[in-house]
């Protein structure tokens, strides 16, 4: 790979090992190379907008999401976020965004008594949705008009008295 522009917003990768890697994503001000099938990231660029994510394990994530200087990892798998490099999505309720409408099956009832796993999360794939801003995100469901921000109240994240209910995209 070959990186240009200033090494200050990462601009010099030469340190960066691209073997086996993906998939890259950028913020306004920094990089990452990650690594799917081995849940291993590598991020370069502005100190204050990489942070480190080398010790984070991105194991299933399916989507990476960015504002300028803030990333967001998420499995629509199992409603599992990471953000980096200010960890700002700990209070976001992923698992309720994930509560789909679609009903769940009731088990059927085993010959022998066995504990029944939890069914999958069924359809959330196309369902959920994340946005972003110069400073915050925001994540819909857009079957249920569920929808979590947060990040910079001056840039949206701030929703909690916007109605999404029928909204399907954010511009």
């Amino acid at each position: 790979a070959q990186c240009w522009g200033s090494s200050r917003y990462g601009g010099a990768c030469g340190d960066v090992d691209f073997a086996g890697v993906t998939d890259v994503y950028s913020t306004a001000f920094a990089f990452m190379a990650l690594n799917k099938n081995t849940g291993k990231a590598q991020c370069w660029g502005w100190s204050k907008a990489v942070g480190s994510c080398s010790d984070l394990d991105f194991a299933g994530v399916t989507d990476v999401y960015s504002t300028a200087e803030d990333f967001v990892a998420l499995n629509k798998n199992t409603g599992k976020a990471l953000c980096w490099p200010d960890n700002t999505c700990d209070s976001i309720d992923f698992d309720g965004l994930f509560a789909s409408d679609v009903p769940t099956p009731a088990p059927t009832p085993a010959p022998t008594p066995a504990p029944t796993p939890a069914p999958p999360k069924s359809g959330i794939a196309g369902i959920i949705d994340v946005y972003s801003t110069y400073e915050a995100f925001v994540a819909l469901n857009k079957n249920t008009g569920n929808a979590q921000c947060w990040g910079s109240s001056n840039f949206g994240g701030a929703c909690g008295d916007v109605n999404f209910a029928g909204v399907t995209d954010v511009y």
